[in-house]
């Protein structure tokens, strides 16, 4: 496993941002974690254990220049990155007749724009090592579609036209680009977003029947970041317990 990278992570402060913050400081690797709230990302600074590599920075990432500020910081700290993992999200439920032009422009600059904004603010510094990773979380929605959830499908959907393309495009650069696509997995935010009846259908709904948790999505994250995943780009790799088979 390669160890000693400079690794940005978004949505850092998360249910899944978090234990993959806290999983890359344990393989000795350096993260820059942003996320929108500074008080979220002081929280996850002082829960840390391993945090003499962690450096934060609060950003609104649907905004490109908090992203080209983030590529700041990184230059200044790190110089270059190899990993960027692509985690925030926003899923709100909303009837599609109900979905304002605002409403669609927010989950889609939320969940789609920012990470092309990332990608493009982050791209110089991981072109000159010629190794690269890029790791964006999709959905598992986008293989059946959610009611009340189009804008985010959508935008997930998106996610993965643009991680293909890009993928063909800088691989002459070593960098690879694949989506992680989890099923709804049990966070905070999804509790108070979900009842918990629709959280026990989605239980029974899995060939594995129990809750999907945080901690089952690091393992696919931390192969794609690897040299184990050298040849693999462009790729989904789903992870909702066998709910999706394709």
């Amino acid at each position: 496993m390669k160890h000693g990278r400079n690794v940005v992570i978004t949505g850092a402060a998360g249910g899944m941002g978090s234990v993959l913050v806290n999983r890359f400081l344990v393989n000795g690797d350096t993260v820059i974690a942003t996320d929108i709230k500074d008080e979220a990302l002081g929280k996850l600074q002082s829960e840390l254990k391993s945090r003499d590599k962690l450096i934060v920075a609060s950003a609104d990432i649907s905004k490109e220049a908090d992203c080209m500020r983030l590529a700041g910081i990184a230059h200044e700290n790190v110089r270059q990155v190899q990993v960027l993992i692509n985690c925030a999200g926003y899923f709100p439920v909303r009837p599609f007749e109900e979905i304002s032009a605002e409403d669609w422009r927010q989950v889609i600059d939320v969940n789609l724009t920012s990470t092309f904004y990332m990608i493009k603010a982050m791209l110089p510094l991981m072109k000159e090592r010629a190794w690269g990773r890029i790791i964006s979380f999709g959905s598992a929605s986008v293989f059946e579609g959610v009611p009340g959830q189009a804008h985010y499908v959508a935008a997930k959907a998106g996610l993965v036209g643009l991680s293909r393309s890009l993928a063909r495009e800088i691989g002459e650069y070593g960098i690879t680009v694949n989506i992680v696509t989890p099923g709804l997995t049990v966070t905070p935010p999804v509790r108070k977003t979900f009842s918990p009846e629709l959280l026990e259908k989605q239980k029974n709904l899995r060939s594995l029947k129990r809750d999907e948790v945080p901690e089952d999505l690091i393992g696919a994250v931390f192969f794609l970041a690897s040299p184990d995943a050298d040849f693999i780009s462009g790729q989904i790799i789903n992870v909702d317990g066998g709910k999706t088979m394709y």
